[in-house]
């Protein structure tokens, strides 16, 4: 037991070491030829530039490009687990965390990425987006910047 357990933390630690940044799912923008709900990731630790890959797709954007960072907040009752399990689903609730990104691209053209983040990731990423970009985050309502802000 002992043995396993020490397996399996190696192992995690492997895992997050080996990726680029915090997964995210691209919900919508202006990127052309990246399709709505693709798996990503973004990585903020460059002092230069946000980096975004997106399914085939890398973009960078340096920090003084990004115009407004945005946080909101989707909150769902979960009435298909009440009715498929259990009436106890209707008391939770599933939050869902969306960061919209502002920024003008190497052509001097406006942009926008609108990615979802996981529940672990959001308060992390967006300290660095604030530290990186110099502005502060925008919260869309008093939910949102409850939760951004822990």
């Amino acid at each position: 037991m002992r043995r396993t357990f020490a397996v399996l933390l190696a192992l995690s630690s492997l895992l997050q070491a080996g990726g680029q940044g915090n997964r995210v799912l691209y919900v919508g923008g202006t990127v052309a030829g990246v399709p709505s709900h693709s798996n990503g990731e973004i990585d903020v630790r460059d002092e230069n530039a946000l980096s975004l890959h997106l399914r085939d797709k890398a973009i960078t954007v340096a920090w003084g490009d990004v115009s407004n960072v945005e946080y909101g907040m989707h909150v769902d009752r979960r009435y298909l687990e009440a009715v498929l399990i259990s009436p106890l689903f209707l008391i939770a609730k599933k939050r869902s965390h969306f960061v919209t990104i502002d920024y003008v691209d190497s052509e001097k053209k406006q942009q926008a990425v609108v990615l979802e983040v996981g529940k672990g990731d959001i308060r992390q990423l967006l300290v660095s987006l604030e530290a990186r970009t110099g502005r502060r985050v925008e919260y869309q309502d008093d939910e949102a910047r409850k939760a951004g802000k822990g």
